[in-house]
């Protein structure tokens, strides 16, 4: 079992005296950058100038600059920008400032565990991963809840890097909830495949073979939508609430049999295969590589398929039947990034 700590595991004395720069006020900045604030840390914030999340912080009470001064002012180090433009944003405002009694943190292990990122010796290197969206984890913190998270340690210069970590999960709500043990080796590598094999990938693909098999067969688009897309969130829910026993407890005795009858047909010995070459592909840096190399050269495969996912007859069809319903918090259009 991995080793769990909870509020009695954090103190908030291992920040008492030092200023947390947050490095990115998106949907994980933003939650940390306020949540950290409200629990009495000092905290700093990164951002470019003359932009909306620039301009969010200032409205939010922050003192915001430039990545080099944060860089400099800044004891411990939160990095939240996006994983492609971390290791430049690095290279040229972090590197040049970092020195002993620095600690560099991360939310997500993917620039350190492939090399993108190397930090000297002298700095503590971890990650406070939260298991939620930015928005969820300031929602919940709000609400005196948290998320549940995991902690890594890559590098220990000073003796108290893990003190450091959970003295920040602590202050960010989420030692509330839990903060399991792991490493960055780890926390990237199933992170990766679980987005690639489940959550994202597998999961549209998923939806969209559902909703095109329906169509394709005769039945209406707005049918094909509520049955392979609208109704799975009620699912998620409740295995999230319950687990897998609780969903098929709370479906009804047919849908509960062909759970079990045909769903196994559908992730067969062919897709249990593919899933083991995923994350054969995470393992080797096979996925890292050709990650970095699309960013490098200019995103053109990845924004060509974006803007060919907008125009799917699956997403054209939810568009409009959304518009109808008014329960739904409204969203931006896709491709817009969200805060």
């Amino acid at each position: 079992m991995a080793k769990r700590y909870y509020e009695k595991d954090g103190n908030l004395n291992h920040l008492k005296g030092r200023t947390v720069a947050i490095i990115g006020y998106g949907s994980q900045g933003h939650a940390h950058a306020l949540n950290l604030r409200d629990s009495g840390v000092n905290v700093i914030v990164s951002e470019l100038p003359d932009t909306p999340n620039w301009a969010k912080a200032k409205a939010a009470g922050l003192r915001v600059m430039a990545a080099a001064e944060a860089a400099a002012e800044g004891d411990v180090l939160m990095i939240l920008v996006a994983d492609h433009h971390q290791a430049g944003l690095y290279k040229e405002a972090i590197a040049p400032r970092m020195g002993p009694g620095k600690t560099l943190m991360f939310a997500h292990g993917f620039n350190i565990h492939f090399g993108q990122i190397v930090p000297p010796k002298e700095v503590d290197v971890s990650m406070i991963a939260p298991k939620a969206p930015g928005h969820r984890v300031r929602e919940l913190f709000t609400e005196g809840v948290g998320v549940p998270a995991l902690v890594a340690v890559h590098q220990d210069a000073s003796g108290k890097a893990l003190e450091t970590a959970l003295a920040y999960a602590l202050a960010l709500g989420c030692l509330k909830a839990g903060v399991i043990e792991t490493t960055f080796k780890e926390e990237t590598e199933s992170d990766l495949f679980g987005e690639q094999a489940v959550l994202c990938g597998g999961c549209s693909e998923l939806i969209r073979a559902g909703f095109e098999t329906l169509v394709e067969a005769g039945y209406a688009p707005e049918i094909a939508y509520f049955e392979c897309l609208h109704e799975l969130k009620l699912i998620v829910d409740l295995i999230q609430e319950g687990g897998l026993g609780y969903m098929r407890f709370s479906v009804s005795d047919t849908a509960e049999y062909g759970d079990y009858t045909r769903g196994p047909r559908i992730v067969n010995q062919q897709t249990r295969e593919e899933m083991r070459k995923i994350l054969s592909e995470v393992q080797s840096g096979q996925f890292a590589r050709e990650w970095i190399e699309e960013n490098k050269s200019g995103r053109k495969n990845f924004l060509a398929m974006r803007e060919a996912a907008r125009h799917q007859p699956i997403e054209e069809v939810g568009r409009e039947l959304r518009e109808l319903m008014t329960f739904l918090k409204k969203k931006k259009e896709a491709g817009v990034p969200q805060e």
